[in-house]
């Protein structure tokens, strides 16, 4: 099997009928001889002064697992003109609290877990899926549990979920990881040869938009 075929196959199958769940708010193409598709109509960055690339994660996923590392290196490398910014996907309810828990990290400034995050749940293979047991891995790591749980149910938490949500439906993620760049072009290594090739595929769109 080839690996463009594996990953197509494996998406597939994480992705739980999400083509069911995510309405085409937004059409897109894709032609044959591409490595992306593009939205029929551009969207809004949320980042002001900034285009952005978005990476639609999610923690459970093992091809986020190992392209996350990447993404971040490639990250240092963009033009001043754009921005990183991640988005966490859940595919159904039981997501959630992951998506929860990567916007509180992000909001107390302890992004420095997020690797971590990724190395407990698919290295050391703890379930770290439930509020609860995200409460007590938090504390574990030297994060204050009573403030951590503070943030994780606040309503700019819970708004912050409902924009990912949004997110993921305008720009039709079906899987993850996904890449998308300057508010219009989506790729991702089902639609490339793999992790490596989509990250040069993502840097070929960031030059697409600033050539415009």
């Amino acid at each position: 099997m080839s690996l463009k075929n594996f990953f197509v196959r494996s998406l597939a199958l994480s992705a739980i009928s999400v083509s069911a769940l995510l309405a085409p708010a937004a059409q897109a193409h894709q032609d044959t001889d591409q490595a992306y598709v593009t939205l029929e109509k551009a969207q809004p960055s949320d980042t002001t002064g900034k285009q952005e690339v978005l990476e639609f994660f999610a923690y459970t996923c093992s091809h986020c697992n190992i392209m996350e590392p990447m993404v971040e290196s490639w990250s240092k490398t963009l033009p001043e003109e754009f921005v990183l910014r991640r988005v966490p996907v859940a595919f159904n309810a039981s997501m959630i609290d992951l998506q929860k828990l990567y916007y509180s990290l992000e909001s107390m400034g302890r992004l420095d877990l997020h690797p971590k995050v990724f190395d407990t749940i698919h290295n050391k293979r703890e379930k770290i899926y439930t509020a609860p047991v995200i409460f007590e891995w938090v504390a574990k790591q030297g994060v204050d549990r009573q403030e951590f749980e503070a943030v994780f149910n606040s309503f700019g938490i819970q708004s912050k979920v409902t924009r990912a949500a949004d997110l993921a439906k305008t720009y039709q993620i079906e899987g993850t990881p996904s890449l998308a760049v300057g508010g219009q072009y989506v790729t991702a290594p089902s639609m490339t040869d793999g992790y490596e090739d989509t990250i040069v595929q993502a840097q070929k769109l960031v030059d697409k938009v600033l050539a415009k």
